[in-house]
């Protein structure tokens, strides 16, 4: 009686953090095919497809999630404090990198033309 009692408590358990997953998936920002590695916060994340999430708890906290189709598995929490500049791409999503010599630094995410975040940087 007791392990059905744990394994319901797991299956809801598991439920909930799938739909929380799925509510959190429906707030992408950003999908980005980047051609190039990069670094953000001191990791450093493969070319490939991303998504950038805003987190529902903390609105400045982004995430940036690989594709898994893509293989690119990487993820990293970024903080960012928003940008109230116009958008440099001609109001497409956006990330924009700062290159220096073999190295491109994430330095901003926009997702509107009056919309953009600042990639704090560790």
């Amino acid at each position: 009686m007791k392990s059905i009692r744990i394994k319901g408590l797991v299956f809801a358990g598991a439920m909930l953090l799938a739909a929380g997953a799925s509510a959190q998936a429906a707030d992408v920002l950003v999908k980005a095919n980047v051609p190039f590695a990069f670094e953000v916060n001191g990791q450093t994340m493969p070319a490939g497809k991303y998504s950038i999430q805003r987190d529902e708890n903390s609105p400045s906290t982004l995430l940036i999630r690989g594709d898994e189709k893509s293989n690119s598995h990487a993820s990293v929490f970024v903080n960012t404090i928003r940008d109230g500049g116009q958008e440099p791409s001609n109001a497409k999503p956006t990330m924009i990198f700062k290159h220096s010599e073999n190295t491109y630094q994430l330095t901003s995410i926009w997702d509107a033309p009056d919309d953009g975040f600042d990639v704090l940087s560790r």
